[in-house]
């Protein structure tokens, strides 16, 4: 089935800038549980926008002007409100390339098919015994230990002095080291990725200005995370996480403090060179079925609310995507101040979370996977006129897939979605 989307907004005559204000000021109504004139909507998703424009997922990681192109189109068709620019989420290929790469397997590489999505290698690259070593120097661990792991372009950095102990004229002596051919040949590696990573980011930076002249607002500036997802996703791997909370409580709750006191800066850091205030969290392991509710509320919701409270005093807005299913936990995250932060729901009860957090989060989500991917145009409509009248009330709702829109979706039903969003009106 072929449909064609029909621009409406496009059509209505009005400027660009001036599109662009009425859209950005239905988010901003949104999340701060106000109610906008129309349902808002999100344009979230990574190799879906990629095939929308008949690219593989491999091009879609190596083709930057292409993927500028595909990001483009399908906002132009779609006319969302906001949108996630897909080179920060995809368009690493020639780089990871470069660094040799060991933590994704990707389209393309390693024997995998050029039209699969990406996969995380779930390893530990922290050992338990390592704990104080991280706990005592953190960057010191991060260049000697942790990045010759996940790249072996980042292999001679265990050549590298440790500068904490390296003081007065042993500074002069440490410089030796630079000179090792494996140092040498490292830091031009490390220039090339560099320089790779240059060109995509300016092929993003082109697309903002680009999609802010036709009155497109970016709905993405910066990315963060929950200190456990940190901890198990990234340095213990989620065995090794999972075991700690029974076998090392001390050392990983050391860890999640000090991960606490990291995470702020770095995502405000960009936030600022991007010039706004949303900061994206993609959440793994606290949801219903990972961990008991007494482990949430220990290892899990503590240090994310802080890490979120961070923000919000300093003015930014964490929008935080609860993957899976967290009906469970409602209760216990509806502790944030009112009209400051987007919750993004896969797979919870969206009724429920609306009853719930309504009067203190704005919603986000949450046309069902299974429908994008396998139902038809009429089921999609549906989708989105029973989220409506289960969330619109009041306002402070946003629309979106479950977990932006999947890769495999109908084209005809991601236009139905946006079509649908907008004949629904406060």
């Amino acid at each position: 089935m072929t449909m064609e989307p029909k621009r409406t907004d496009a059509a209505s005559g009005k400027s660009p800038a001036t599109l662009y204000a009425e859209r950005e000021q239905r988010i901003f109504d949104a999340i701060a549980l106000k109610t906008p004139d129309r349902l808002p909507t999100i344009l979230f998703s990574h190799f879906w926008v990629g095939h929308y424009s008949g690219m593989t997922c491999r091009q879609t990681m190596y083709d930057y002007a292409g993927l500028k192109a595909a990001m483009i189109k399908a906002v132009r068709d779609l006319e969302p409100d906001s949108y996630y620019p897909g080179q920060n989420m995809m368009a690493f290929g020639p780089t990871m390339d470069i660094l040799d790469y060991r933590q994704l397997e990707w389209p393309g590489s390693r024997g995998l098919a050029d039209d699969v999505p990406f996969q995380y290698l779930d390893r530990e690259y922290m050992t338990a015994k390592e704990y104080d070593e991280y706990l005592l120097d953190p960057t010191g661990f991060m260049l000697h230990r942790y990045l010759p792991r996940v790249a072996n372009g980042f292999k001679a950095m265990e050549l590298l002095p440790q500068y904490p102990s390296v003081l007065h004229t042993r500074i002069l002596m440490s410089v030796q080291a630079y000179a090792n051919p494996a140092v040498r040949e490292m830091f031009q590696t490390l220039i090339r990725a560099g320089e790779e990573m240059q060109k995509m980011l300016a092929s993003a930076d082109e697309m903002v200005v680009e999609l802010n002249e036709m009155g497109f607002p970016l709905g993405n500036h910066a990315t963060s995370h929950a200190p456990f997802d940190v901890a198990s996703d990234y340095l213990r791997g989620s065995k090794g996480a999972m075991l700690d909370m029974f076998r090392h409580k001390d050392k990983l709750a050391a860890i999640l403090e000090r991960i606490t006191q990291i995470i702020p800066a770095n995502a405000i850091a960009t936030a600022d060179r991007n010039k706004g205030k949303y900061i994206f969290f993609p959440l793994h392991w606290g949801l219903d079925g990972f961990m008991s509710p007494v482990q949430f509320k220990t290892y899990y919701w503590p240090p994310l609310r802080q890490v979120m409270m961070t923000m919000i005093e300093q003015g930014y807005i964490p929008q935080v995507l609860w993957e899976g299913d967290c009906t469970s936990r409602l209760e216990v995250i509806k502790d944030l101040p009112p009209g400051k932060a987007v919750y993004m729901f896969e797979r919870t009860d969206m009724k429920k979370a609306k009853q719930i957090l309504g009067d203190t989060v704005c919603i986000r989500g949450n046309v069902p996977v299974s429908v994008l991917i396998t139902g038809s145009v009429q089921d999609t409509k549906d989708a989105v006129k029973k989220l409506f009248n289960d969330c619109g009330d009041g306002g402070g709702f946003i629309l979106d897939g479950g977990v932006g829109i999947p890769d495999e979706a109908k084209h005809e039903n991601v236009i139905a979605m946006f079509e649908t969003a907008k004949e629904l009106t406060y």
